[in-house]
C-alpha cells in the first residue's frame, strides 16, 4: 500500500514543495507557481500524505521545514534537477547544430582541460565558430542569464536563478599559498586562523552583484580585492599577500620555491576542490555541439587532481 502511494509522486509535487521551502510561506510559493496558496497548501498536505512524514511544522505564522523535510527538500532538489536535465538534453538532441558557440568559463577553470576540449571540438565541428569568454564568479552566471552565452562554466556560487541547468564537471583543487619572503611562510604548519588575520590576504572579488554578501575561505579582515587572477598571482609573487589559487596555476612556482604552500588549521586531508559545473538556461539547452563540448569536459576533467571528491566553497566574496 505504501509502495503505491509512492508510486504516485509527482514532478509537480515536488516543485510545489521545493518552492514552499525556498519562498518560506505557502502563499509566496503561490505566487512564483502561478497558484492560490489554497492549491499550494493542499498538494503539500498530500504529499506529507504520501510520504507519510511531516515535511513543515505549521504552529507559528509561517511554515517551517522539519527535520525529514530538509533531508527530503535535497532529495526533491535532485529529482527536480535530474529532470530538469533530461528534459533540456533530449530538446537539445531534437535541435540542429549550432551556428556558433559562445561559453563562458570560469576563470578557476584549468586551462589544460578547456585546450584539449577546444582542439577536439575543433576537429569535431569545423564549421561552428567558438567564442571564449573568461569570466571571474557571478560573470559566468551572468552571460548565460542575459543571453550573451549560450553555456558557462562557474565554480561554486549560491545563484537564485531557477531558470539556469546545472551538470557537475569536475573538482579544482585549491591552496593557499604565499612568496616565501611571507611573514606566513616562515611558520610550520598547519598555521592557525589568528595568525593568517594578522596578515592581508588577497581575495579574488566578483564584477557582478550576484554573489554579493557571499563569502568564502575569507579568513583575514585585512584583505585587498582583485577581479583578475593574473594580478593576483603576480601580487603574491611579489609578497604582498596570501590567498588561495588553483593548484595547477602554482605547481611551477611551488616546484621552484617562487610560491609556498600555507596549511591553515582546518585543512582537511583530502584537500579543498573548487566544484565546477556546466550551466544553461532550461528554455535554451545545448544543441548538438554545446552538449558534446558539455560531455567532453567532463570525460577530460574525470582524471588527474581534478576529479576530487572533497568539495568546498573557496575563497572568494
Amino acid at each position: 500500500m505504501v509502495q503505491k502511494m509512492l508510486d504516485g509522486l509527482s514532478l509537480d509535487q515536488l516543485k510545489t514543495f521545493i518552492a514552499a521551502a525556498e519562498d518560506g510561506s505557502f502563499s509566496a510559493a503561490g505566487r512564483r507557481l502561478n497558484r492560490a496558496q489554497s492549491v499550494v497548501s493542499q498538494t503539500i498536505a498530500n504529499l506529507e500524505c504520501q510520504l507519510g512524514v511531516a515535511l513543515f511544522e505549521r504552529s507559528g505564522r509561517y511554515p517551517v521545514l522539519t527535520a525529514q523535510g530538509k533531508l527530503l527538500l535535497a532529495d526533491a532538489r535532485e529529482v527536480a534537477a535530474s529532470v530538469n536535465a533530461l528534459k533540456a538534453r533530449a530538446q537539445g538532441m531534437a535541435s540542429g547544430i549550432e551556428p556558433e558557440l559562445s561559453v563562458a568559463i570560469d576563470v578557476l577553470f584549468p586551462m589544460a582541460v578547456l585546450t584539449r576540449a577546444a582542439a577536439a571540438f575543433g576537429e569535431e565541428f569545423p564549421m561552428v565558430p567558438l567564442r571564449i569568454y573568461v569570466e571571474v564568479l557571478g560573470g559566468v552566471a551572468q552571460a548565460v542569464m542575459d543571453g550573451r552565452c549560450q553555456l558557462g562554466v562557474m565554480g561554486t556560487l549560491t545563484v537564485a536563478a531557477p531558470e539556469l541547468v546545472r551538470e557537475r564537471l569536475l573538482g579544482v583543487k585549491m591552496l593557499f599559498v604565499a612568496a616565501p619572503g611571507h611573514p606566513l611562510a616562515k611558520l610550520p604548519a598547519p598555521v592557525a586562523d589568528r595568525e593568517l588575520a594578522k596578515h592581508v590576504q588577497l581575495v579574488l572579488t566578483d564584477r557582478t552583484e550576484l554573489s554579493k554578501g557571499q563569502e568564502f575561505q575569507v579568513k583575514s579582515p585585512r584583505n585587498w580585492r582583485l577581479a583578475d587572477l593574473g594580478a593576483k598571482h603576480a601580487f603574491l609573487r611579489a609578497g604582498l599577500g596570501w590567498g588561495g589559487m588553483p593548484h595547477a596555476m602554482v605547481e611551477r612556482d611551488l616546484a621552484e620555491g617562487a610560491l609556498v604552500e600555507i596549511v591553515p588549521e582546518d585543512h582537511p586531508l583530502e584537500g579543498f576542490f573548487m566544484p565546477m559545473s556546466a550551466t544553461y538556461r532550461a528554455a535554451a539547452p545545448p544543441g548538438p555541439a554545446g552538449r558534446w563540448l558539455v560531455d567532453t569536459l567532463r570525460r577530460l576533467g574525470g582524471c588527474g587532481e581534478t576529479a576530487g571528491p572533497f568539495t568546498l566553497a573557496f575563497e572568494s566574496v
